[in-house]
């Protein structure tokens, strides 16, 4: 890909890449905001994707750095979620460059409007955990879970969408750790941040491996999303929860038009 940047489109790339960290490291549905932002400025969907991916790798782990206290002592937990989430990150990644591009086409709307709709019923979700373990949704001593067969197949299942495309990834990582591993809501954020990090890392090396990578773009979404999780990750909970979804919905109805255009 031999598409070279503008100042002012790369600054816009950049922006992108801050607020898709961000989000990220909150909630989930970055690529909402990053994925549209590339398909503006003319790169192939597939493309778009692959160096949408390579480039939010750094932010997703600086949203879980910003975790690393809460997830202290659950090491085995996290390595068992992990490999699954990594399996189904690679199936993903694999469907992406070995099917036809006509096909992401096809199938990513569909996929934008899921994010979308999770996105927007993410409020209604996040109040039913909360209800089940107390008054304000965080609650330190809330019991953890063993990782079952079938937390396993959805963290898997999860990995092969994230994979694939991405957006709200962490959305439903949010909802099937909450249902499956535990009720407090702060420490599912820390372990939907490391989930999410190592099914986009993964399927970032299968893509530099085997894509093709828009270079330029995906290191300025690396710088622009590395801030992005700090942030998220440290200041996230003080912003106002629907201006950030109504953003979010914006975007990816940008992208929606964009794609069936």
């Amino acid at each position: 890909m031999n598409t070279m940047l503008n100042a002012t489109e790369m600054l816009a790339v950049l922006a992108a890449g801050v607020a898709a960290g961000a989000i990220n490291a909150v909630v989930g549905s970055g690529t909402l905001v990053t994925f549209p932002v590339l398909l503006s400025l003319g790169f192939p969907p597939v493309v778009a994707n692959v160096s949408n991916t390579v480039g939010l790798v750094p932010g997703s782990f600086s949203g879980a750095y910003a975790y690393r206290k809460d997830l202290a002592g659950h090491g085995r937990l996290l390595a068992r979620l992990g490999v699954a989430g990594v399996l189904g990150g690679v199936t993903g990644g694999v469907l992406l460059l070995r099917l036809p591009p006509g096909a992401f086409r096809a199938i990513v709307p569909a996929l934008i409007g899921l994010a979308l709709v999770l996105v927007v019923v993410q409020p209604q979700l996040a109040r039913a955990l909360a209800r089940r373990q107390g008054r304000d949704g965080s609650d330190p001593s809330a019991e953890v879970r063993r990782a079952g067969p079938l937390l396993l197949l959805g963290v898997f299942a999860t990995g092969v969408y994230g994979g694939y495309f991405g957006a709200a990834q962490g959305v439903l990582l949010l909802g099937l750790l909450g249902v499956l591993l535990s009720t407090d809501l702060r420490w599912v954020n820390g372990v939907k941040n490391v989930l999410a990090g190592l099914v986009n890392g993964v399927a970032a090396v299968l893509f530099i491996a085997l894509g093709t990578v828009a270079w330029q773009p995906a290191l300025l979404i690396a710088a622009g999303s590395v801030v992005g999780g700090l942030i998220g990750g440290r200041w996230g909970r003080r912003l106002p929860p629907a201006v950030l979804r109504a953003a979010i919905v914006v975007v990816g109805l940008a992208a929606l038009v964009n794609l069936l255009a």
